[in-house]
């Protein structure tokens, strides 16, 4: 195999010490890695935003372009600016013992420069602490004098009021002591890695680091071996796969059933036999807990790293759309309403005063996996205080239409030990099929919305909406036909009980 250039970077070094075989491929066959997904792209682009404003924690600093094919032209800026008597530098570029850095945020202290690593996660995370300790033992190889080696992330509590303001959106993280106590663990590493990459492929086989604590962009190469209906595709807690491949099973087919705790071995049997399992009491049971005027509901929500209206915060998930069908009786026409919020503008009041307005007080509401829709009207209701008592009585009326599949009371080969209603309604209602729409799933609808935000095409903008429409209407409207289906399947009596 050619030699490409071994040199090391801080997000190799890190990649190393979750997967050495990850980085001998991303130095030597980087044409065997992952296409980048759209949710990657969206996370670069979050990490680059938050670093902007990260810059106004220590603003006015001084800018060192990254260059791909000029290394040492960025480490000589550094060096020249940092002589010229600059304060702050961003980006600021060094090599030692063959490893290049770009420290986010280099500040000159009282008692000499200090690092400022910046992170979008919203705490410190163990695999931060190596992103640092390797920049610490960078620029102190180096010959600069440093005093501090600092982790800034967001700050989940920050809320925002009027423009942002870095000092409260960011926390800071001072691990001075424990990056400089780390000195000899990166000299070793980056020898190991070193020698690593100048020999033959490791025989690394796959295991838990191909996602802890990142998901690996060679997951497609490592794991091209494994068959379908395979251990990986075991679900809930219980055995442990990798155990379980390490002792030679793959097949889902073959694992021993004697090992697998009640819903892993009903998720193994039922694979292995193909049939279903009803048990008719208990979804009796769930079914006589409903009761009329019937609402169903769902939201869409969008979650960002920086908050866009005042009163939100980080990470929230702010709803701005909402289905919601309903039925006054057992053999009313089937109602709906719906809300999509215009771009650019915080729709969580909207959202509220149109819940309150349409949902009876006495009405039992229904939702897929109803802790989602609970946190969402609660939030509403600590936002709103006009609403609150409407829309806590909502919560309190609230029944999870995920139940009878989180408890088994009736289960299908084909689900995969999933509950996800992206799983259960094509099983269950075959005529309904989100594989054939435009908007297909949560993270599709929040990259449309966004799009729609977007746009300045009125034409644009009306497919965009148009398509938002349809997915949710389609997720309530597919909540009535399940509660359908498990009503005649109760009915009919069908299945076995163990």
């Amino acid at each position: 195999m050619p030699q490409r250039n071994v040199h090391l970077s801080k997000s190799r070094f890190v990649q190393g010490l979750q997967c050495h075989k990850a980085l001998y491929l991303q130095t030597h066959s980087p044409e065997l890695a992952d296409p980048v997904s759209p949710s990657q792209e969206v996370l670069f682009q979050t990490g680059f935003e938050v670093g902007e404003l990260a810059h106004g924690l220590f603003p006015g600093g001084v800018f060192i372009p990254y260059d791909p094919d000029d290394y040492d032209g960025q480490i000589a800026r550094t060096r020249a600016e940092m002589e010229e008597g600059a304060v702050v530098l961003y980006e600021a570029a060094f090599s030692y013992d063959g490893v290049f850095v770009k420290v986010d945020i280099l500040r000159r202290g009282p008692d000499g420069w200090e690092i400022y690593e910046v992170k979008s996660a919203a705490s410190l995370k163990d695999y931060h602490v190596p992103d640092l300790a390797v920049q610490y033992y960078v620029l102190k190889g180096a010959g600069v004098a440093l005093s501090g080696a600092y982790l800034a992330h967001i700050n989940s509590g920050y809320v925002r009021n009027g423009d942002i303001e870095p000092d409260r959106l960011f926390a800071i993280e001072n691990l001075t002591d424990t990056v400089k106590s780390m000195d000899d663990f990166v000299k070793e590493e980056i020898q190991k890695m070193r020698d690593m990459l100048k020999g033959e492929l490791p025989a690394i086989n796959i295991g838990p680091y191909c996602s802890k604590p990142f998901g690996c962009n060679f997951s497609g190469h490592c794991w091209q071996h494994i068959p379908q209906d395979s251990v990986f595709d075991l679900r809930q807690k219980g055995a442990d796969v990798f155990e379980l491949y390490r002792k030679g099973i793959v097949c889902m087919k073959d694992i021993p059933l004697e090992i697998l705790n009640y819903k892993q071995g009903q998720q193994v049997e039922c694979f292995i036999d193909k049939k279903e399992f009803v048990d008719t009491d208990s979804l009796k049971g769930f079914l006589g807990s409903l009761w009329y005027p019937l609402y169903f509901l769902d939201f869409e929500t969008y979650m960002v790293t920086i908050p866009l209206y005042d009163g939100t915060s980080p990470y929230q998930q702010v709803p701005y759309q909402y289905s919601l069908h309903y039925l006054e009786q057992e053999d009313a026409e089937l109602g709906h309403y719906e809300f999509l919020a215009e771009p650019n503008v915080d729709p969580r009041k909207e959202v509220a005063a149109n819940l309150c307005r349409q949902i009876p007080d006495n009405a039992c509401i229904l939702a897929f996996n109803a802790t989602f829709e609970i946190g969402r009207l609660r939030e509403l209701a600590a936002a709103f205080p006009l609403y609150k008592e409407k829309l806590e009585g909502i919560v309190d009326n609230m029944i999870d239409l995920a139940i009878p599949f989180k408890q088994r009371q009736i289960y299908h080969w084909e689900m995969y030990g999933s509950y996800s209603q992206k799983v259960v309604l094509p099983l269950l209602v075959p005529e309904l099929q989100y594989d054939v729409m435009e908007v297909a799933d949560g993270m599709m609808a929040m990259d449309a919305y966004f799009a729609m935000c977007a746009s300045k095409d009125p034409k644009q903008i009306g497919t965009i909406r148009s398509n938002l429409l349809e997915y949710c209407a389609f997720d309530t409207l597919g909540m009535v036909r399940i509660l359908e289906r498990l009503r005649a399947i109760a009915q009919e009596g069908r299945g076995t009980k163990g």
